[in-house]
């Protein structure tokens, strides 16, 4: 795992990086077309597992009614939005005043309430904030410390509340197809979005999140089709990305 001796989550430019093409967060052909295609997946997976976890119909009205949900590294607001559609009571969280001032933009635009602000993992812990639901969706790869940033993302997790995290897995195939080939060849991506030096093994990322009190439950892959340029999960495929979800054990 990386660590870094500095105590925040925060790499600059990384938060620089992503606050350059902030405006293009809700541009569905622009540079977060593949998270707006990985979206349906993502939510899915969150929606099904919360609700079952808190023993509601993951298929019913509202089946995130009453609880509370924290999205770090919310960028422009992707994930949250439908969160709170399903019910939940969102906050979302980034290092990129950029990212949170096009996030809440454009959820009023859509008449939803929803809490942005700027920060990290490590401060919304320290000041002792806990919820229900927690996501760190491709995000981890992304930190200055990955030990500090699930330790902070399992101390907010409220005990009994359940915690969702998706990146990529440190392969040579997730450097063939998530670096060299979305980045390079097809240009899905900015040239220097990853690193692969900083994907994580499901094992380690596993092990960073019990080091903050998260019971890792379940995990899957999610692999992209290219004919059909859409994703689905695969329990066999964890090679390039996968998510996994946990519970905070009391």
């Amino acid at each position: 795992m990386v660590h870094n001796a500095s105590a925040t989550t925060v790499d600059p430019a990384e938060v620089e990086r992503f606050g350059r093409i902030a405006d293009e967060w809700w541009d569905l052909r622009g540079k977060f077309a593949p998270l707006h295609r990985l979206g349906p997946v993502r939510v899915g997976y969150v929606r099904d597992h919360a609700a079952r976890h808190f023993g509601r119909d993951p298929l019913g009205a509202d089946p995130l009614a009453g609880l509370s949900v924290l999205d770090v590294g919310c960028g422009g607001g992707l994930m949250c939005e439908p969160m709170a559609r399903l019910g939940g009571a969102v906050t979302g969280i980034d290092a990129s005043a950029r990212n949170v001032a096009v996030a809440g933009l454009h959820a009023r635009g859509q008449g939803l309430a929803i809490d942005y602000r700027s920060g990290e993992a490590e401060s919304m812990a320290a000041a002792g904030a806990q919820f229900d639901i927690v996501l760190a969706l491709e995000i981890v790869e992304h930190v200055a410390d990955v030990d500090l940033f699930l330790r902070s993302v399992g101390q907010v997790v409220r005990p009994g509340g359940i915690v969702f995290v998706s990146t990529l897995n440190r392969t040579a195939k997730a450097w063939a197809l998530a670096v060299a080939g979305a980045e390079y060849v097809l240009r899905w991506l900015p040239r220097g979005t990853h690193d692969w030096r900083r994907f994580l093994k499901p094992s380690e990322l596993s092990r960073g999140l019990r080091a903050g009190g998260i019971e890792v439950r379940g995990l899957t892959g999610i692999v992209y089709h290219p004919l059909s340029r859409r994703w689905s999960l695969n329990a066999d495929d964890l090679d390039v990305n996968y998510i996994l979800h946990g519970v905070r054990t009391a």
